[in-house]
């Protein structure tokens, strides 16, 4: 049996559906204008990826038909980079009538000519894009990652992420490692962020995190911590299941349990706070910051930003990766907030926050 590697990348991307409506590739309308700052790219690969994370869309044992086959779910398209390079030209030259990109995120899959792929489209975009490009890395088959960084930030990539997700090694094992068939290592991605704060200095590195995976409060709060004292930022995601995945049947956490991780996110992230300053109960819930919420965030708090999407920001320095509705449908009751929260919100946030 053959594969159609034509279809590959640097040749072929996906990119998300928002992002594919925002380019004009596909229809929609954006509830409540919650239009994409970031222009978020998957590397593509008719072998798809050879992970088998628990939780992933992109999983290599996921259980869908062929309809069904999204990743964050929502489907993914692929088209030609060179079309999606043209469409961005267009929109730079009549930025009267197009919104523009603040970021381009180009997201690796776990597969071998995965790091090959990334540099290929980074160079082809820099070719002829200028807006600021970030990389999601899948570390497992780089076998230098320091190297491949260096190779990244000298063709023009100015921000990585490493999309650790679980906040616990034996979590990271259960769901991603060989108890599910899968290649990755708990301390290969942490060594990764290592090198990525190495080459690209503190706060230009990011992990990612899904809270409701399995862990407490307390351990998330240790995970982001962690990242904190690396010279990492946090960017949180809400679990949210996908169909066909072997965690299909499993619920998002609690509102209370999100909403009080990002503030704790928040405050780490913005070095308002320290993890000794957190009290937490005997079931490892945070009860307490050590301080009124609004003495530690003032205006902060009652303008929504610690239920903000956090991501890689645009030239301005404003988060430019907002991804709208990355953790649930278009609805009354969101978790991440594309755009700031309206005093409507923030009335609903408030009495979730200490909710059990």
């Amino acid at each position: 049996m053959t594969t159609d590697n034509s279809l590959a990348s640097p040749i072929y991307v996906q990119t998300s559906l928002a992002a594919a409506m925002e380019l004009g590739l596909e229809p929609g309308r954006f509830y409540r204008n919650a239009y994409p700052g970031s222009l978020n790219l998957l590397l593509n690969y008719p072998q798809g990826c050879g992970a088998n994370c628990s939780y992933c869309g992109l999983a290599r044992e996921r259980s869908t038909v062929e309809d069904e086959q999204t990743f964050i779910r929502v489907k993914w398209p692929e088209y030609k980079l060179s079309l999606i390079t043209d469409i961005l030209q267009q929109q730079a030259a009549d930025s009267a009538r197009h919104r523009q990109f603040g970021r381009i995120c180009i997201s690796m899959i776990t597969h071998a000519s995965a790091a090959e792929g990334c540099i290929a489209v980074v160079k082809k975009l820099r070719q002829s894009i200028n807006i600021p490009i970030s990389v999601l890395v899948s570390p497992t088959l780089i076998a230098d990652t320091k190297a491949f960084f260096a190779t990244l930030k000298m063709n023009g990539v100015d921000r990585v992420g490493v999309a650790i997700d679980t906040a616990t090694p034996s979590l990271f094992a259960k769901l991603r490692g060989k108890p599910v068939g899968g290649p990755h290592c708990w301390e290969k991605y942490w060594e990764t962020l290592d090198h990525a704060v190495a080459i690209f200095g503190r706060d230009y590195a990011s992990i990612h995190l899904v809270v409701g995976l399995g862990e407490t409060e307390e351990e998330m709060v240790t995970a982001i911590s962690a990242a904190s004292s690396r010279g990492a930022q946090v960017h949180l995601f809400s679990f949210c299941a996908e169909p066909g995945s072997a965690l299909a049947g499993l619920q998002p956490p609690e509102l209370g349990q999100y909403r009080r991780i990002q503030l704790a996110a928040y405050l780490l992230n913005n070095k308002l706070t320290t993890t000794d300053q957190l009290q937490f109960n005997t079931s490892g819930q945070i009860i307490g910051y050590g301080q009124p919420l609004t003495a530690l965030l003032g205006d902060d708090l009652g303008g929504g930003k610690p239920f903000m999407t956090f991501g890689c920001p645009n030239k301005e320095g404003c988060v430019a990766c907002n991804r709208p509705f990355g953790n649930e449908r278009p609805g009354p009751v969101l978790r991440n907030y594309p755009f700031v929260p309206s005093c409507e919100d923030m009335v609903a946030i408030r009495e979730q926050i200490w909710k059990a």
